[in-house]
């Protein structure tokens, strides 16, 4: 699957090499903000019609390309794909986020799952990236932007596992921890094995960065994210493939919630960083010194704003990282349903003229 990438300046901000503007994408840019999503997935009938069919995963991934100029596309998908594999049951109901059918509570359950076969199980997902590279390329090789593939952190997987659900308070799984912790490693070491096996799957079909989602890492008290969250991502790091073709492929990690132990983070073995709205952004540079890349960190609620507002707070985001190598623009979190998607289109514009003139100012500091 060898081609050109016509637009690296995501992969290389990811490296901390100089670029000549600031990347942007954005979590969650294929959703239901944009009306054509809806379409979509109207037409697919459900969200697991629409994730688990290639050719649909495939149109939803690059309907916000086709709006805007962005840095990146993300795969399609979601992050309970790998518990779904496990034979957990996933579902949606409406009006309503996942469900497993099968949530994990006792030590019978734990001691039932295992790794699934990647390729028996999550085909659709190998078969999605392939599709999605081939899209981006056009008839002599060349590659608009590079793929992004992802997966949950084995933590935030176990929440869904646990709970059956998303919660409020995740009492289920923490008691689980506090109580039995030897049941929540014995999952967390499957989840890791198996979130690897996933994403270096996504790697060799053509995924040319990973992102692990660590969403509710920020659940955790401190020691506790340490050695249930963030040991279990570091064990997926460790496993994964850094080549592929010949080419460099970055690592990101987000933990929201997670910029208490921002220091920590940074010495995973990753690429990149994501953090959220709440950390800034210049201080967050300075503590991580040379060691990865950031990304982030705009306020997603800032696109309920007017344009001139929305302008004004990327300017914020780009002054406060400074004019440094290694800072991919993102939102703090995903974007929201509600999102006008005209503002959107404010924000990748002022991202790349605000941080093209910064460059133009100052060259890039190293």
């Amino acid at each position: 699957m060898a081609s050109t990438l016509l637009n690296d300046t995501f992969l290389r901000a990811l490296l901390r090499e100089p670029t000549d503007y600031t990347p942007i994408w954005l979590m969650r840019q294929a959703g239901r903000y944009l009306p054509e999503y809806n379409a979509t997935r109207a037409r697919a009938g459900s969200f697991l019609g629409l994730a688990k069919n290639p050719d649909y995963a495939t149109e939803v991934t690059l309907q916000p390309l086709e709006r805007y100029p962005l840095d990146a596309a993300i795969l399609f998908s979601d992050i309970l794909t790998v518990p779904d594999a496990m034979g957990l049951g996933l579902s949606f109901a409406v009006g309503e986020g996942p469900r497993f059918a099968h949530p994990v509570r006792s030590e019978a359950d734990v001691a039932r799952l295992a790794v699934p076969d990647i390729d028996a199980t999550l085909g659709y997902v190998t078969d999605a990236v392939r599709e999605i590279r081939r899209a981006l390329t056009d008839g002599q090789g060349r590659q608009r932007v590079p793929l992004i593939g992802f997966s949950g952190s084995p933590w935030t997987l176990a929440c869904y596992m646990v709970e059956g659900s998303g919660s409020d308070d995740f009492r289920t799984v923490k008691s689980m921890m506090y109580a039995r912790p030897d049941l929540m490693h014995r999952i967390l070491d499957i989840n890791a094995q198996a979130v690897a096996a996933y994403l270096n799957a996504q790697i060799e079909a053509g995924a040319q960065a990973v992102m692990i989602f660590d969403t509710w890492g920020g659940a955790l008290a401190d020691g506790m994210f340490q050695q249930f969250s963030l040991h279990y991502t570091e064990a997926v790091v460790q496993r994964l493939k850094r080549e592929h073709d010949g080419a460099r492929v970055p690592v990101i990690t987000f933990t929201k919630g997670g910029g208490l132990w921002l220091e920590r983070i940074a010495q995973s073995g990753v690429d990149a960083v994501g953090v959220d709205w709440t950390v800034n952004l210049g201080q967050a540079r300075e503590r991580v010194g040379g060691r990865v890349a950031l990304q982030g960190n705009l306020d997603p609620s800032v696109l309920f704003a007017p344009g001139a507002t929305i302008r004004e707070q990327a300017r914020a985001v780009l002054e406060s990282f400074g004019n440094h190598p290694g800072h991919v623009f993102n939102l703090g979190h995903g974007i929201s349903q509600f999102t006008p998607p005209e503002h959107v289109a404010e924000l990748v514009d002022e991202v790349h003229r605000h941080s093209r003139a910064m460059r133009a100012a100052g060259g890039v500091a190293q």
